[in-house]
């Protein structure tokens, strides 16, 4: 598992992605990132520029995801799909927060789903739309564009310009581009990353590599 320099080997840290017999293997546009402990299953169709970050999965076993362009996926996040029934789509610019759940629904351009919320099958949220942190999202609910919900159920709160919204958003978007620009380059020098159970033995790798 490491090398002799005892660095954990590259293939051992980083992302999972997954055929399987009998539908498409996942497909992605140009300079998306994985982090480590993603995993992206099955028919899984993902644009350009798109981040999937720690420990978020993507599951396209049972029905497609397809993903536009500059979307990101935090930390956590789970996306599925209906058996049969139900696909998973987002659209390009898409932010979808921390530990969120999406299932068989559509989230369009532009659109915020925030921290913690859930979104279930055929509900639609719309260009520019937020989903607060928290919410839930029932099946077949319609959010439109520009519009701002929230809370267990989710309900209407207010309406936000759908043009300032989608740029609030789109600028979400380009934050994890550029965040994912820095993980790359810390990717690219093994020694930057280390599989430790304790800070003596982080302590330990680092001197016996000679970094700071």
């Amino acid at each position: 598992m490491f090398n002799a320099e005892g660095v954990f080997a590259n293939r051992f840290r980083m992302a999972t992605i997954k055929r399987l017999e009998g539908m498409p293997a996942p497909r992605f546009g140009k300079h998306c990132y994985f982090s480590e402990g993603a995993v992206i299953v099955g028919d899984v169709e993902m644009g350009d520029d798109c981040t999937v970050w720690f420990n978020a999965v993507i599951r396209g076993d049972v029905h497609f995801v397809k993903i536009g362009n500059r979307t990101n996926v935090q930390d956590n996040s789970c996306i599925h799909t209906l058996n049969g029934k139900a696909p998973c789509i987002l659209g390009d610019d898409v932010t979808i927060g921390h530990s969120v759940t999406l299932h068989g629904c559509e989230v369009k351009d532009g659109a915020l789903v925030g921290m913690g919320a859930t979104v279930l099958d055929h509900a639609v949220v719309g260009k520019g739309a937020i989903v607060a942190a928290g919410a839930l999202v029932l099946s077949n609910t319609q959010i439109g564009d520009g519009e701002l919900w929230g809370g267990v159920p989710a309900k209407f709160i207010k309406k936000v310009d759908p043009e300032q919204a989608q740029a609030l958003n789109k600028t979400y978007a380009a934050h994890y581009i550029e965040y994912s620009d820095w993980f790359r380059k810390a990717d690219s020098d093994p020694k930057n990353t280390q599989i430790v159970t304790t800070s003596e033995e982080y302590a330990s790798q680092v001197k016996s590599q000679g970094c700071d």
